[in-house]
């Protein structure tokens, strides 16, 4: 948590409003360079807090082995399983027990359903968040059903002891350390499980700067992914868990290479053409067309993402109608993004969270 004091606390309220024994739980809290409240916020709501002041390792990979290192020092090997959250979240009341339950199924590696606070704020949050419930609903309960590895994605995820043994601890640092995490996994073997009964809340960005620094640290991330570990999946395809590798080196595969390619090659046609000659019109036409068509496919994405989780979407229906419109230009200003990322120094920088409100506040605003 980093600089956190303003949401920690309804984060902490919803962990120790539990239907899971409490005996049961422990909460730790590592309040990362923070300059605020956020390591008293914690204290005052029960949590264990590590404080942690250092500013050349950067970065959630960093905080979050940091804060597992403390935990084995002064408690041990006491604990069965670890669930990572951030600070902007809110989790269901039976969010722990449905997490139990898949464990106790024999799933090591789980992730949840990512719903959203404030998907009814802007076309920026809602793009967001339409992702995730795509994430959520049709890919992670898809691989799910189909017996093979999901993926972690930020939050809301658990690993258990022997998970992180078998790693030799958290040592996942690239700028999306839940990918790699989830990759590392994969090639070793392991099946990544999906608890779509567990549900969690988190904040989006909503202004398109903040909005733009995120996913310029996704885009990057994914390219050092698949520098770091695309060899390996590929490799592994002909293996026990080949499908898993396959899926996950599409997942990771950056796609924004693939547009660019196609973009660039538009416009070499378009410099040839007029070179030659030619007409320039059709080059650019294939262009056009190329991003009419991506607006139709995403706005279908967004369309049956809507409609299937229509019940679980906190807007009203004007909000949801407009921003499943709105969402395919949210995913095409990822072009551009993804673009300067190639180019661009990226570093890991903290979002603001200012949405403070609890659960039973999100509730009753829903209904």
């Amino acid at each position: 948590a980093r600089n956190e004091q303003n949401v920690i606390g309804h984060l902490l309220d919803s962990i120790n409003a539990q239907d899971y024994p409490s005996n049961l739980v422990t909460v730790f809290v590592v309040a990362d360079n923070c300059t605020d409240d956020t390591a008293r916020v914690a204290r005052e709501h029960g949590a264990v807090v590590y404080e942690r002041f250092n500013h050349v390792k950067v970065g959630k990979g960093y905080a979050l082995n940091e804060l597992l290192g403390h935990i084995e020092q002064d408690f041990g090997r006491v604990f069965d399983a670890f669930m990572v959250f951030d600070a902007d979240n809110l989790l269901e009341p039976n969010y722990i027990t449905e997490m139990n339950r898949t464990f106790s199924d024999g799933y090591e590696i789980i992730t949840s359903y990512r719903n959203s606070k404030n998907y009814a704020d802007n076309w920026i949050s809602s793009g967001y968040a339409l992702w995730f419930l795509r994430e959520a609903a049709f890919l992670n309960h898809s691989r799910h059903l189909l017996k093979t590895s999901c993926a972690v994605s930020g939050t809301g995820f658990l690993f258990s002891r022997r998970i992180l043994e078998q790693r030799g601890g958290w040592n996942f640092y690239l700028l999306t350390e839940d990918i790699e995490f989830s990759i590392a996994n994969v090639i070793a073997g392991e099946r990544i499980g999906y608890c779509k009964d567990a549900v969690f809340y988190d904040e989006q960005p909503t202004t398109f700067r903040q909005s733009c620094r995120q996913r310029m640290r996704w885009a990057r991330g994914y390219v050092q992914v698949f520098q770091a570990y695309g060899l390996k999946l590929l490799t592994g395809i002909p293996k026990r868990n080949g499908f898993a590798c396959f899926d996950m080196a599409m997942a990771i595969m950056p796609a924004i290479v693939l547009t660019v390619v196609g973009i660039a090659t538009n416009a070499a046609a378009a410099v040839l053409g007029f070179l030659a000659g030619q007409n320039v019109l059709i080059a650019l036409w294939s262009a056009t067309q190329f991003l009419v068509n991506s607006y139709l496919l995403m706005l279908f994405v967004g369309a049956v993402t809507t409609a299937s989780e229509w019940k679980n979407i906190r807007a009203t229906t004007a909000q949801k109608i407009l921003y499943t419109f709105t969402f395919p230009l949210f995913m095409l200003t990822y072009i551009p993004i993804s673009f300067a990322a190639l180019f661009k120094r990226v570093e890991w920088k903290p979002i603001e969270h200012s949405v403070s409100v609890s659960l039973a506040d999100m509730n009753r605003r829903a209904s």
